[in-house]
Order: structure tokens, then C-alpha cells, then sequence
């Protein structure tokens, strides 16, 4: 494990991204959603935490090789006025730049339960193989 890979392991809380910080250009409250990254010799995988997101208001893409996530989260009209909250309720938005690494034609994405699983598949010229040795 390379020191970059040893970064020390602590607990994020849910905390709304800054509006001075250029990113949200939707009204209400936006959260950048924790993501675990995932390695295998095929693929790195990008599981993020999107609750109370339905799959039909899930907006990922690719443009100039960055991969945006976003996803608007509307707040369920309650019959009487919260006292106290907890919980915020918002919007969620992630943005991943993407290396040549990847094969951004093969990205594929699934929403289950408030979890979202985005595979992004290694480039085939990047992926270990095996060199078959032939006698001579």
C-alpha cells in the first residue's frame, strides 16, 4: 500500500456544500455525498450514500473527462413544523475527474436502496494480463 493509500480513515459528516464555492446552481441546500472507491484489476468502483434519491431525478454524466453526480432530493411536506432536526434535507452533488485510465464509453451506474454503485471499467490496454511463453 503506497503512502498516498495510507491516509488515515475517519468519520465524514454530512455537511452542505459552500455556495461560494461555485458548485451548486440549484436553489436549497446541496450536499457532497461520501463515496468509498473500490479497486480491482478490472475496474474502480464508486459506491456513494443518496438517500431519499429516486432513480428518475439521478443525474450522472461525462463531459471534458470529468463525471458529475447529482441528484435533487425534494423535502416532504410535513403536516406539522419540525421543532428539532437532525437530518438536513437536500440535494447531492459529487464531481470525479476522470484519467484516460478509464474506459469512460463502459461506465455503467445503479441506484438500489439509496445506494449508488458507479462501475468505472479500466481501459483494456491497462489491465494486467498474462504473456504466454512459447517454446523455440
Amino acid at each position: 500500500m503506497t503512502e498516498k493509500e495510507k491516509k488515515e480513515l475517519s468519520l465524514r459528516e454530512k455537511e452542505p456544500i459552500s455556495k461560494q464555492g461555485g458548485e451548486p446552481t440549484r436553489a436549497g441546500l446541496v450536499y457532497s455525498p461520501a463515496v468509498d472507491i473500490l479497486r480491482t484489476d478490472d475496474a474502480l468502483t464508486l459506491v456513494a450514500d443518496l438517500p431519499g434519491v429516486r432513480k428518475a431525478d439521478l443525474e450522472i454524466g461525462i463531459e471534458d473527462g470529468v463525471l458529475t453526480i447529482a441528484a435533487p432530493v425534494a423535502e416532504v411536506a410535513a403536516r406539522q413544523k419540525p421543532l428539532y432536526r437532525e437530518y438536513g434535507v437536500g440535494g447531492y452533488l459529487r464531481r470525479f475527474v476522470l484519467s484516460d485510465k478509464i474506459d469512460q464509453a463502459r461506465i455503467s451506474a445503479e441506484l438500489e436502496n439509496g445506494v449508488l454503485t458507479v462501475t468505472l471499467p479500466k481501459a483494456e490496454r491497462l489491465k494486467p494480463r498474462k504473456i504466454e511463453v512459447v517454446a523455440g
